[in-house]
């Protein structure tokens, strides 16, 4: 490494310090499997924190398959560099997002990197990213214990913790106990578990029926000795609402998910103060 490229890394790394300073809660959703609505649920959280008043920042750093852009309506829009750095895209006056979609103009552009510009990537968003003062930055992460969610969880300090997200079925509760094993294993305290598509709501008489079952995320956080943060159903006004680009909890407000939201949020909150 030449002299120079040790002074641009130390900048770098200072850059991340100070831009982390400024954010008072970091918060990384796991999940073991995709499929488990990870990307809802987190999109879902940060607009719910937003609408409660909180100042909020969400990171796609799921660099293969990005889609926060699309579920909060962004698509096409791309990130802006000002002489502070790089600038995030507002979704609400205290909501701000970014994802390396908005780094693309063709949606269709495929992401072919290995490990280290990965790497380097999530560390541009975390050091270079105007984010400015914020009450919470929730990370959005692929599946699976690899490269993103680790250079993540390595390169934010004092991250506050991890949310894991299952689905009732045993194969999804497998790999999310070796998200929370994981999440131990380098130091990172694990806020609790979400059974996601806990049941599906019947759009024609309401009832809810077990689709895959019921009750595996809350006997799997009883069993790992972690929080059991609630159960959000699959719903098919869910996936209406995601693929239009508007958050569920931002038109729902007293359907039962909006309500689980509300209290998945409570004791999210409780987990980071205690």
């Amino acid at each position: 490494m030449t002299q120079q490229n040790q002074i641009d890394r130390e900048g770098q790394d200072q850059r991340l310090k100070e831009r982390m300073q400024r954010i008072q809660h970091k918060i990384i959703i796991l999940s073991g499997k995709g499929g488990v609505g990870k990307t809802t649920v987190s999109v879902n959280l940060a607009y719910k924190l937003a609408l409660d008043g909180k100042k909020v920042g969400i990171l796609d750093v799921d660099i293969h398959g990005p889609n926060i852009a699309k579920m909060l309506g962004l698509e096409g829009q791309m990130l802006q560099a000002s002489q502070e750095g790089i600038e995030p895209v507002s979704v609400l006056p205290n909501l701000k997002a970014v994802s390396i979609a908005m780094l693309f103009k063709d949606a269709d552009q495929p992401i072919i990197w290995r490990g280290p510009l990965k790497m380097n990537a999530i560390k541009q968003f975390l050091s270079d990213v105007v984010w400015g003062d914020l009450d919470y930055l929730i990370i959005d992460s692929p599946p699976g214990t690899g490269d993103e969610p680790l250079s993540a969880c390595q390169l934010i300090p004092d991250i506050s913790g991890a949310v894991v997200l299952t689905t009732p079925q045993d194969v999804s509760i497998l790999d999310a106990r070796k998200s929370v094993q994981f999440a131990r294993s380098i130091n990172v305290p694990v806020l609790g578990i979400i059974e996601n598509m806990s049941g599906l709501v019947c759009p024609h008489c309401q009832k809810t029926i077990d689709l895959f079952g019921r009750g595996g995320g809350q006997k799997a956080a009883l069993d790992l000795k972690v929080p059991f943060l609630g159960q959000l159903p699959m719903d098919p006004d869910i996936v209406k609402q995601s693929d239009s680009g508007k958050p569920f909890v931002a038109s729902h407000k007293d359907h039962v998910t909006n309500q689980n939201m509300d209290s998945i949020v409570m004791k999210i909150m409780e987990g980071i103060k205690s």
